[in-house]
C-alpha cells in the first residue's frame, strides 16, 4: 500500500510509521518537520502545515490516510476535505476519552461527550474528548463508509513523551523506599505503542472501517500486579528493587498529592465516572487486536528511560522531595496511631 501519514516523528505515529516500513509498505510523511525531522530520513517527508499550509499534499493520491494528530475538528477538517479525492480511506487516531462521563465498562456504543460551544480550539483536560469527537465528525462528513476511528486508552511504551509510565518503571528500580496508593487492586488499562501501531496497519491491509476501542492489557491488571513485574524488571537489569508503601488515598489527597499528574495511571474509584480503567475492547480484539507480555512493555520503557541525559526530568509523578515528605508525614502518622501499614 502506499501510506500517506499526517505526523508520524512522535510516539504513536512512530509506531505506527515502523510498523508500516517493517510490512513492506510504502509511507510518505506530512508534518512541519520539527519534531525528531531526522527519524526516517529515508521516508519521503512533504513539509507544511495541517492549518493552512497543505500545498504540498496538493495533485498527490495515496491509498491511505492516516491522521495520527489531529485535535482540532476545523483543522481535521481541512485535510480531510482536501484529501477526500486523494485516497479511499482514511483512518483519525482518536481516544477514549470521546466517552461521556459514567463510562466504567464502556464500548463502542457508549454515548459520547459534547460541547456547548463548537468554535472552542484549545484543547485541555475538560475539552479534549469532545473536541475529539468534533474530529471524528469531521471525517465522517467526508469519508463516509471509507473511515476507520481507532480509540485508544492510556498509550504506553518506550519514547513516551508524557513519562506516566515510565515513572513506575524506573521507580521500582530506585534505593529508597518508594510510595504507592492504596488500594493495590486497583485496576490499571494501557496499550503498548507498538502494538496499537500494528493493529492499525493491520486495519489498514483489512481495508477495515468502524469505531473500535484499542484497549489493553490482554488480561485484567491491578496496580500492585503492575508494580511487581515493573519490580521484576528493576531486579534484573538495576540489580535490585525498591519496596513500595501503600499510602492510603485520604492521606494522600490530605498532603497535596495530585492523582493522575503526581501519581501516574491511577485513578480514584471515586473519580470513575469522570476517568475510567475499566474500557472494553471486544471488537478490536475480535478483529485481530493482540498484546505483547507486560514484561516486553516494561522492560523495553526501562532501558530506552535509563538511556536519557542524566539531567533529563520527568514529566511525570512525585518529585523525591516530595515523595520523602508524604512517606516521613506517613511514617509519623503510623507512629502516633500506634499502627504498621504497608
Amino acid at each position: 500500500m502506499n501510506i500517506l501519514i499526517l505526523g508520524g516523528t512522535r510516539f504513536v505515529g512512530r509506531a505506527i510509521v515502523e510498523s508500516a516500513l517493517s510490512s513492506g509498505h510504502k509511507v510518505t510523511l506530512f508534518n512541519r518537520g520539527k519534531s525528531n525531522p531526522d527519524l526516517f530520513s529515508d521516508v519521503e517527508t512533504l513539509t507544511g502545515d495541517r492549518d493552512g499550509g497543505l500545498d504540498s499534499l496538493k495533485g498527490k493520491r495515496w491509498d491511505i490516510a492516516i491522521d495520527t494528530c489531529g485535535y482540532v475538528p476545523r483543522i481535521v477538517n481541512q485535510s480531510a476535505m482536501l484529501l477526500k479525492d486523494a485516497v479511499e480511506r482514511y483512518v483519525f487516531i482518536s481516544t477514549i476519552s470521546v466517552y461521556d462521563s459514567g463510562h466504567d465498562g464502556a464500548t463502542e456504543e457508549h454515548p459520547l461527550a459534547t460541547i456547548a460551544d463548537k468554535t472552542i480550539e484549545e484543547v485541555n483536560a475538560k475539552t479534549y474528548g469532545a473536541l475529539k469527537v468534533l474530529c471524528e465528525e469531521e471525517v465522517e462528513r467526508h469519508f463516509a463508509g471509507r473511515s476507520l476511528h481507532i480509540r485508544p486508552g492510556v498509550v504506553v511504551g518506550p519514547h513516551d513523551p508524557t513519562d506516566r509510565f515510565t515513572y513506575w518503571t524506573l521507580k521500582a528500580a530506585q534505593s529508597a523506599e518508594a510510595l504507592a496508593p492504596n488500594p493495590p487492586e486497583r485496576l490499571m488499562q494501557f496499550i503498548d505503542a507498538r502494538d496499537l501501531g500494528d493493529w492499525v496497519i493491520a486495519g489498514c491491509e483489512a481495508q477495515r472501517t468502524g469505531v473500535f476501542n484499542a484497549v489493553g492489557p490482554e488480561k485484567r491488571l491491578t496496580m500492585a500486579d503492575f508494580l511487581s513485574v515493573c519490580s521484576d524488571v528493576a531486579r534484573t537489569h538495576a540489580g535490585s528493587a525498591t519496596d513500595f508503601v501503600w499510602l492510603d488515598e485520604e492521606f494522600l489527597i490530605e498532603h497535596g498529592a495530585h492523582f493522575w499528574s503526581e501519581l501516574p495511571l491511577c485513578v480514584r474509584p471515586k473519580d470513575g465516572k469522570t476517568v475510567s480503567m475499566n474500557f472494553r475492547s471486544d471488537k478490536a480484539r475480535a478483529a485481530g487486536l493482540t498484546f505483547r507480555p507486560l514484561v516486553e512493555t516494561v522492560t523495553d520503557t526501562f532501558i530506552c528511560a535509563r538511556q536519557r541525559p542524566a539531567n533529563y526530568q520527568l514529566r511525570a509523578g512525585l518529585s523525591q522531595d516530595k515523595e520523602r515528605e508524604l512517606l516521613s508525614a506517613w511514617l509519623q502518622e503510623q507512629k502516633s496511631e500506634g499502627t504498621i501499614r504497608s
